[in-house]
């Protein structure tokens, strides 16, 4: 008993110590980043859907994820050629960054042709995306 009660100062601050070093360890600095402004979820969401439109080759749901602007830029024929998918194809989204209030801008990777006949082809790009009303977010620029 006398032991443990001796034991029990030198356990308290081996603890602090180990915390002291996670806090100052690079790993913790990794992993607690700045506050994400609230509308990072909601934009990364919108890219998200976005992109699984394209992954499932669905047209109508992409488009409709399209700002007025992206919609005008882009033709009927480019917007079907950019969802047109006849081999299995997956995505990537990177850390987004604010350019300015309201609009976002997310690395992507699209990843097209894993088939056996067809070799993997990987296109970086980004996609922007653009808060168009009360927490309803558009892709304003096609990856």
């Amino acid at each position: 008993m006398r032991l443990c009660e001796a034991l029990r100062p030198v356990a308290a601050s081996l603890i602090l110590c180990v915390s002291l070093l996670w806090l100052l360890s690079p790993l913790a600095a990794k992993t607690a980043g700045p506050a994400l402004d609230p509308s990072y979820v909601p934009a990364l969401g919108a890219a998200d859907h976005f992109l699984q439109a394209w992954q499932s080759g669905d047209v109508e749901s992409g488009t409709v994820l399209l700002s007025s602007h992206a919609k005008e830029a882009a033709t009927t024929d480019v917007v079907e050629k950019f969802f047109s998918n006849a081999a299995p194809s997956a995505y990537e989204i990177g850390r987004g960054k604010l350019v300015k209030r309201g609009r976002y801008e997310f690395p992507v990777v699209l990843v097209s042709g894993a088939s056996k006949d067809v070799r993997t082809r990987r296109r970086f790009s980004s996609i922007i995306v653009v808060k168009t009303g009360n927490n309803d977010w558009a892709v304003d620029k096609l990856p």
